[in-house]
């Protein structure tokens, strides 16, 4: 009783985003074999959300670069690839949230990005980012978070198209409504 009781004082929350999977019929991964193989690899407490890689569990003693390693080897033997896999302990996937620059109220949920970058970027090209977007777009780095705003659509953005190249840093990309579901599965 004790020991299950303070077992679970001393596990952390974490955020997994996985990058570039069941998108266009490649590198297929059904939720359920994500939700097995982190559990394989000691993950607790596990849940998915859609398709696109989201995870949230519990895990104590955890290591992050080494689990994400484990992971996206684990899922190139299941699966033949092995995606980069960004995990982010709940303080900072929420601080994320907190420090999103742009007004909340007036965002629909498919118009403001989230870019969760591995690091945050030594070196931007400001009037490279600002040369591609279109006078409705606005974009703002803060750490090691890119958020656009684009308000006349994400898929026609050359400047949502170009981000991650000109960051130099590898990135995975969601959307606000993704993001707060995300944050509600933390609070669960």
């Amino acid at each position: 009783g004790a020991w299950v009781i303070l077992g679970k004082f001393f596990m952390s929350k974490w955020v997994l985003l996985l990058r570039g999977i069941n998108v266009g019929g490649k590198n297929k991964l059904p939720m359920a074999d994500l939700k097995s193989l982190l559990t394989a690899e000691g993950a607790l407490d596990v849940h998915t959300y859609i398709q696109s890689g989201n995870a949230v569990f519990s895990s104590s003693n955890l290591k992050a670069d080494l689990f994400s390693q484990n992971l996206s080897k684990a899922i190139d033997n299941s699966h033949g690839f092995a995606p980069h896999c960004l995990l982010l302990n709940a303080k900072h996937f929420g601080l994320a949230i907190q420090n999103c620059p742009f007004p909340k109220e007036n965002s629909s949920e498919k118009i403001l990005h989230f870019y969760f970058l591995s690091e945050a970027p030594s070196e931007i090209g400001v009037t490279n980012l600002d040369d591609l977007k279109i006078p409705s777009e606005q974009w703002s780095l803060v750490g090691s978070v890119f958020y656009l705003y684009a308000p006349d659509g994400f898929g026609r953005s050359k400047l949502a198209a170009k981000a991650e190249k000109i960051l130099s840093v590898p990135a995975t990309v969601r959307n606000w409504r993704t993001v707060h579901k995300i944050n509600d599965l933390l609070r669960d």
